[in-house]
């Protein structure tokens, strides 16, 4: 199969695309040939060896991918060959087929598409979690979601409206902004040209923000906290800004804030924990009400590129210049 392989860490100079084994059958696994694969820019910190989970070398990023299964091991009921599926896979995505554990593959319902269905495995599934199990959003409460412009970010807006928050977008441009205001966003800060903490405190009359949802990290979080409503709940989803900040706890103190942290991986089981009866159920409903949600028309993946995977190099690039609005998509088996 060819596939993005990375024999040594140093970023885009690293990768090339190589014809290789396919991976081997493993033990409660199914086998998917790969439609689409999610391009990130965790992606670019794995293949340069600065992601906090550091992958063995060599290596074959992303972890996305939506498919068709061909192969099921002896001991898989769920599936067989022929499913239309999503799977979250800890690497390995940037090929013509992976090998998923069984309990992060999931149904992919008809009326959606592989190029959408890529983007549900992590970054949506993230901000379900994020903000109806562990935030457990009311309807009418105030959502400041970061990096609203990125992948991870347009995928708060859009569970955050379905939930029925009131969301508030920052993003850097005003094409980012435009289209987090077709995906629900009800207020939208260029946070250039804009105080976003003054703003986020007009929009709801000096109260501050319910919920907020920061894939950005660094002085857009400790600015968070000074925006943040009594007894609201933040969400550090990553540090794309490059910095890892601290929690100042007397200002958790003094405000009644909680700090939520969410690793979709620990529901997949890439932790220590296994993955337990009642989790993988819970992810399965998850999956079925994301879904349910597309087919209704409440969300709607946007793609900034759909290129083939002969072109990863050119969709890294697109990410690492910061200007991709949503996901750029792979597909590894056009050309």
């Amino acid at each position: 199969m060819k596939a993005v392989v990375c024999r040594e860490y140093g970023g885009l100079d690293a990768a090339r695309l190589e014809d290789v084994a396919p991976p081997p059958m493993r033990p409660g696994c199914v086998r998917v040939r790969v439609e689409a694969a999610s391009a990130s820019f965790a992606s670019l910190l794995v293949m340069a060896g600065k992601h906090q989970n550091k992958a063995p070398l060599p290596l074959i990023p992303g972890t996305e991918v939506a498919g068709v299964v061909t192969e099921v091991a002896g001991d898989v009921s769920r599936f067989r060959p022929g499913d239309r599926v999503i799977a979250g896979v800890q690497s390995g995505g940037y090929a013509q087929e992976v090998v998923a554990p069984q309990q992060t593959v999931f149904d992919l319902p008809g009326p959606v598409g592989f190029e959408d269905g890529a983007q549900f495995p992590t970054i949506y599934g993230t901000a379900y979690g994020a903000l109806k199990w562990r935030a457990q959003l009311a309807p009418s409460e105030f959502v400041l979601v970061h990096g609203a412009g990125g992948g991870s970010g347009l995928a708060a807006v859009e569970v955050a409206k379905a939930l029925g928050g009131r969301v508030i977008a920052t993003a850097g441009s005003e094409e980012k902004l435009e289209v987090a205001r077709s995906r629900g966003a009800e207020h939208a800060i260029n946070y250039r040209e804009q105080d976003w903490r003054e703003a986020v405190l007009e929009i709801t009359r000096q109260r501050g923000a319910d919920v907020i949802y920061d894939p950005v990290g660094g002085p857009t979080f400790d600015t968070s906290l000074r925006c943040i409503a009594p007894e609201g709940r933040i969400i550090p989803m990553g540090f794309a800004g490059g910095t890892i900040p601290t929690v100042p706890a007397n200002i958790v103190l003094v405000k009644n804030i909680t700090v939520l942290g969410v690793y979709w991986g620990y529901y997949f089981g890439w932790g220590r924990q296994p993955v337990l009866p009642s989790n993988d159920a819970r992810m399965r409903a998850a999956y079925a009400e994301l879904f349910e949600w597309v087919i209704q028309g409440k969300l709607k993946p946007f793609a900034h590129a759909v290129l083939p995977l002969s072109d990863f190099r050119t969709a890294l690039e697109m990410i690492a210049s910061r200007a991709v609005v949503g996901r750029v998509i792979l597909r590894p088996q056009a050309g």
